[in-house]
């Protein structure tokens, strides 16, 4: 089992990289009481849990309890328990700098001067900073810079969840679809739900799919929808996004949409040295 103890100083983070490693499979708890921290571990250690990656947030939020932390370190690792600490760290400027625009106090300010809390607390968790395995100071990293550091170190290349693509079919009357990153209306195709021979059957059929792509325009338009896709994805990934909706939208949802939904997905799936994943979703095929 691994096991991470997330700590440092307040606002540098700690609750951005549980989430983190928490979409990675983690089992995270944030601000653990000090004195649970040993029962979590053996019920962690369970087989029966079933728990094998666990991310403990750890700080000075547990008030006076925090002294006890040593004792409490030294416990688990006698029951069998590697831990792995990381530090999370960044200077007094922009810890001041957080804290201002969240108009938080600081845990040990009281009310007063965040500077003062801020050198209270660096004194009494110096201690884990010493015994960190890492050490990360994100006073200048951007969520999409921290991020790969913390996948490199606690996850592993093998291991990151590759970015997703959702082909989302939707009809317009029934709505957009909330989640949508990309919405694209294909309302301007010629619409086989005229034709008697084809209203009832959908764009998973190929005569309906045969219909829609007779037209010149629904070739040109996937062309210049793939170019646009696989243009943003690398952007998408590098801003730290784990994956994208697109949504294909026809008037109910059965024919237009559900043809070109189909097609982009087949030229998405078939895309050569592709760094992501894809599904597709008929949203409204049955309604």
């Amino acid at each position: 089992m691994r096991f991470v103890i997330v700590t440092g100083m307040s606002g540098s983070g700690k609750s951005t990289v549980c989430k983190m490693l928490e979409d990675e499979g983690y089992f995270c708890v944030d601000n653990l009481p000090i004195q649970l921290i040993g029962k979590f571990a053996e019920i962690a250690l369970d087989d029966e849990t079933g728990v094998d990656k666990v991310a403990v947030c750890i700080d000075i939020r547990s008030g006076i309890s925090f002294k006890g932390l040593e004792e409490e370190l030294d416990k688990i690792k006698m029951m069998g328990v590697n831990y792995e600490i990381l530090f999370l760290e960044a200077n007094d400027r922009t810890l001041i700098k957080r804290y201002k625009e969240t108009r938080r106090d600081h845990p040990l300010s009281r009310g007063g001067r965040i500077e003062n809390g801020i050198a209270l607390e660096r004194k009494a968790i110096a201690f884990l900073k010493e015994d960190a395995m890492y050490i990360i100071d994100t006073s200048t990293l951007l969520t999409r810079e921290l991020r790969p550091m913390i996948m490199k170190i606690f996850v592993g290349e093998k291991d990151v969840r590759p970015f997703n693509v959702m082909v989302m079919s939707f009809g317009f009357k029934h709505g957009i679809p909330s989640d949508a990153d990309l919405v694209f209306d294909v309302r301007f195709l010629p619409n086989p739900f005229y034709d008697l021979n084809l209203r009832n059957q959908t764009g998973n059929d190929k005569p309906v799919q045969d219909f829609v792509m007779a037209c010149d325009q629904a070739g040109q338009f996937l062309d210049k929808l793939e170019d646009m896709i696989t243009f943003l994805i690398p952007h998408y990934i590098e801003e730290g996004k784990m994956g994208l909706v697109i949504a294909i939208g026809c008037t109910g949802g059965h024919h237009r949409s559900v043809t070109i939904a189909n097609k982009i997905y087949e030229r998405l799936s078939n895309s050569e040295n592709a760094s992501f994943g894809t599904n597709i979703v008929h949203r409204d095929i049955e309604h």
